[in-house]
């Protein structure tokens, strides 16, 4: 992908979660997959500094505990989370997730493939998109900062 920086895989089937990963592998990702079961674990890493910040998070649709949406509920409205790109990955074809999701300024809506080679070339397009995509170096530390000078400049 991007960087070296972790994707952050939020996905509750083991099926589709080895069939990412063995897509990033087979297409030579070198970046390390973090992988956890639903939003409520993945806005606990996110949350937690000693974790490095992912440059990517796939992000699937219906999971228990806490599902895509309410991860982007959370997650877009949160200062220094909201400039972590989210790619949704998702068997979900329903217009009304795909509003939903972009209203949330997602950067990407895909809907699963059935098959491993129609999997495999979305991970490839995926990939290329997002090897090329310039983004700033570090989008969270530069949230910060601009949060900071925000709160400095308000008036008493």
């Amino acid at each position: 992908m991007h960087s070296l920086q972790p994707i952050l895989l939020v996905e509750d089937d083991s099926v589709d979660a080895m069939t990412v990963i063995r897509a990033l592998k087979e297409l030579n990702v070198g970046n390390s997959i973090v992988h956890v079961l639903n939003g409520e674990e993945a806005f606990q890493y996110l949350r937690n500094n000693a974790n490095p910040r992912p440059c990517v998070i796939l992000l699937d649709l219906n999971m228990p505990r806490m599902n895509g949406n309410e991860f982007l509920k959370i997650v877009k409205a949160d200062q220094q989370l909201m400039c972590i790109p989210v790619i949704v990955l998702t068997t979900s074809k329903a217009d009304q997730d795909k509003f939903e999701c972009f209203n949330y300024s997602v950067a990407g809506y895909i809907v699963k493939p059935s098959g491993y080679e129609a999997f495999l070339k979305a991970m490839k397009v995926l990939d290329i998109y997002w090897t090329l995509n310039a983004l700033p170096a570090d989008a969270a530390k530069r949230a910060d900062t601009e949060l900071e000078q925000t709160a400095c400049s308000k008036p008493a």
